[in-house]
């Protein structure tokens, strides 16, 4: 593993971090994780919009993709929150919140990651031409 890699995952490890932790104070609720939701809605979004950028078309180095796209997005989102979240959700047999939870996530995610692609597609071809 490259020390310079490594570095920048954790670097912008850090800042997803803290980003994730400040969300969570100001969307502090107790009847809906409204902060996971939007974190992990917010990353689905901004990581096909890099994907896109990277994989598809190279348009990011290595090096930016390692810090923005590992780093802080990976940090930034939560599978773990999301999971204990809808455990909570089971237990205190608030079943439409949960059912709700899990649609926005595992529907909303994907989709909205989809969408980051593909605008980031059509801006970089209209670029192109």
């Amino acid at each position: 593993m490259e020390a310079k890699a490594l570095l920048l995952v954790a670097l912008g490890g850090a800042i997803g971090a803290c980003l994730r932790y400040g969300i969570g104070v100001w969307l502090t609720s107790d009847s809906f994780p409204w902060a996971t939701l939007s974190v992990n809605l917010v990353g689905s979004l901004l990581l096909g919009t890099i994907s896109c950028a990277a994989v598809a078309n190279g348009v990011l180095s290595e090096e930016v993709t390692l810090f923005v796209g590992i780093g802080l997005l990976g940090a930034f989102t939560t599978l773990s929150t999301y999971s204990v979240d809808a455990i909570k959700m089971y237990q205190a047999e608030a079943y439409s919140q949960l059912a709700s939870y899990v649609f926005a996530t595992s529907i909303g995610g994907p989709v909205l990651a989809l969408i980051g692609w593909k605008l980031t597609q059509t801006i970089l071809d209209n670029k192109a031409l």
